[in-house]
């Protein structure tokens, strides 16, 4: 405090309450300030602006500003009061907490033998169980408490959702107060429908007569809710993947590729097929050598696959018709969204066909697999609950061949980065591609691209050796899923095409040989699994339809 009748300066424009100290050089701001800090032993000069001489303040002035002194000691002191209140209030509630956390833990519940003994299930059997005691377990996927003696907690096993109610003492137990979300718990009771208004998985709730805890998920800081929300940066989301796909959505997608390939799987079977498993480290390239992935095997150069094809084409002679569900692996540094270093590549090779006989057996398995998949009204809810304007592919798929693909381009005005319009022989790149096949809005066979951009086991065209029997399928929002062809089946031809593309056929002997012992017209084709299922199930990204990506510079967890 000041000594008496000090001098203190208040600058209204240039002084501060913040770093001013009163004096001439360092005045305050507003004389309630220093009022506030030097109470009434004070002097006060003060003045407006830097141009003014420092004068007495006026009575009137001064008594405003005591009484505004006044009125702020009045709020701060009811202000610390209401804080003393407050933290008081959150002392008793801590502590009735902590005596109900104490009372709780003395509460056992038992199990009342009395009733019928429970059957053990799993949630998708819960319809067909219906007024039955069982007992189910799963992780605690939603919670909700409704008033002191009722919980509804919505449980998930893998195979669907169930909202189990506790109710009376099963809501009062420790371990019911604490629950957490992702703690798995194992369940007892009777599942009842619920009335017309109420919804709940299945529309029926398993009224709870006797629940225990397996194991406690971290709450706090530490929380599943903590780890992952819709705020968590994407390259976070990757890193915690194992979390992610506990999601509804992301389950979804997996239990959708699950019922994609069971239904790729019956297709073939339904038409004879066999399906093989070739190896996954290679000695030979397919798609190019600049998305190879290099490793040491034993000394010598290996690669892990860019794809299966040349080994199912050995297989024809002694297995038929075959098809491959496998990893292929390309080192391609690509970020598109529809890009993945390692992806699922479903592969068939089929012998005696002409290129007619490819595309219509590319059009079947396409529509009949998704027609199997949608038999499945569990599947089919949430391909739709994924992608609700999905429809089904009408036959047939259009027909373009790649001459006319280039036509069209010129004709819609669709141009290359610098202005320029794409020519025949020149590869057309995704985005064009998929402009073109978004405006037609139609599943498309682009058919016949010329051998120059394409590979070199591609059989070239009896009426145009410019061009190859090839074909992209396209579908709209996605582009390309399928690349195929009928194969060279001439030795000669084969041979030029290693020439063409500098490969050393030395290594390729095994698959020069199908050309020497029983050659025959075939073909096959190549269709990428993750980008099935983003057409689908109408995802942004391929990287969201596996289950652990691998993409450029990501190869965790």
């Amino acid at each position: 405090m000041s000594s008496s009748n000090s001098l203190i300066y208040i600058d209204e424009t240039n002084g501060s309450d913040e770093t001013g100290t009163g004096t001439k050089e360092q005045a305050y701001q507003t004389a309630v300030f220093a009022l506030q800090k030097h109470e009434d032993s004070i002097k006060i000069l003060i003045r407006k602006t830097s141009q003014e001489e420092y004068k007495d303040i006026s009575g009137a002035a001064l008594k405003k500003a005591k009484n505004r002194v006044v009125d702020l000691a009045k709020k701060a002191k009811k202000a610390e009061e209401q804080e003393k209140m407050k933290a008081q209030k959150e002392k008793e509630l801590l502590e009735a907490e902590q005596k109900k956390l104490e009372d709780a833990k003395k509460i056992v519940l038992t199990q009342d033998f009395s009733l019928p003994k429970a059957t053990k299930i799993k949630i998708y059997q819960g319809i067909s169980k219906r007024n039955e005691r069982v007992q189910i377990s799963g992780w605690v996927h939603r919670l909700r408490t409704q008033g002191k003696d009722m919980m509804f907690v919505v449980l998930r096993d893998g195979n669907g959702y169930l909202q189990c109610l506790l109710s009376g003492i099963l809501c009062h137990t420790f371990d019911a107060l604490t629950l957490t979300l992702e703690s798995t718990i194992t369940v007892y009771g009777v599942i009842c429908e619920l009335p017309l208004g109420k919804q709940a998985p299945d529309n029926h709730e398993l009224r709870v007569d006797y629940w225990e805890l397996v194991h406690k998920a971290p709450g706090g800081d530490d929380a599943f809710t903590n780890q992952i929300n819709t705020e968590t940066d994407p390259s976070l989301l990757y890193d915690r993947r194992h979390l992610v796909i506990r999601g509804e959505k992301a389950s979804a997608v997996l239990r959708v590729r699950s019922a994609v390939l069971k239904a790729f799987r019956d297709h073939f079977d339904s038409k004879g097929f066999s399906e093989v498993t070739p190896p996954s480290m290679v000695q030979t390239q397919v798609e190019g050598g600049s998305t190879l992935f290099e490793l040491a095997y034993y000394g010598e150069k290996a690669f892990l696959t860019q794809s299966s094809q040349l080994y199912l084409e050995t297989c024809l002679p002694s297995l038929g018709d075959v098809y491959t569900i496998a990893e292929s692996f390309r080192a391609e540094k690509s970020h598109t969204r529809r890009h993945l270093s390692e992806y699922s590549h479903l592969e068939a090779e089929m012998a005696f066909i002409n290129f007619d006989d490819l595309l219509d057996i590319l059009e079947d398995l396409i529509c009949d697999t998704i027609d199997r998949v949608l038999a499945n009204k569990k599947i089919a809810e949430l391909i739709y609950s994924l992608n609700k304007d999905f429809k089904k592919p009408e036959r047939p798929f259009l027909r373009l061949d790649y001459k006319d693909a280039i036509d069209y381009l010129k004709k819609n005005d669709i141009k290359k980065e610098d202005g320029t319009f794409y020519e025949f022989g020149e590869d057309i790149p995704e985005a064009p591609e998929r402009a073109m096949t978004d405006k037609i809005n139609r599943p498309i066979f682009l058919c016949r691209f010329p051998a120059e951009i394409k590979a070199f086991y591609m059989k070239r065209c009896v009426d145009d050796n410019r061009i190859t029997e090839s074909v992209d399928v396209l579908m709209p929002g996605v582009g390309e899923i399928v690349g195929g062809s009928m194969r060279i089946n001439d030795l000669d031809e084969l041979l030029r095409g290693y020439e063409r593309e500098g490969i050393d056929p030395a290594p390729y002997y095994w698959y020069t040989d199908q050309r020497k012992y029983g050659s025959t017209e075939h073909g096959g084709f190549g269709l990428g699994v993750e980008r099935f299922l983003a057409w689908l199930l109408d995802r942004h990204t391929v990287r969201d339809c596996c289950l652990y990506p691998r993409f450029t510079d990501r190869c965790k967890p």
